[in-house]
């Protein structure tokens, strides 16, 4: 049996441009810093919109 070793491919710069778009556009919506944003979608480890905006309301209900 035969594993590929395939590497993800890189982001490309459009990838990279759409999600800081979003990533700006959820700081905005929600009035937070896009570092806020970045550290959420780093811990959850997914961007979805809707797990990031969920973790958001979380932690806006601890304050």
């Amino acid at each position: 049996m035969v594993q590929s070793q395939a590497k993800a491919a890189p982001n490309t710069p459009s990838d990279t441009a759409q999600q800081e778009e979003e990533i700006a556009y959820l700081a905005k919506r929600h009035r937070v810093t896009p570092a806020i944003v970045r550290e959420i979608i780093r811990r959850i480890g997914s961007s979805e919109r809707s797990a990031v905006e969920r973790e958001i309301q979380r932690g806006k209900a601890r304050r």
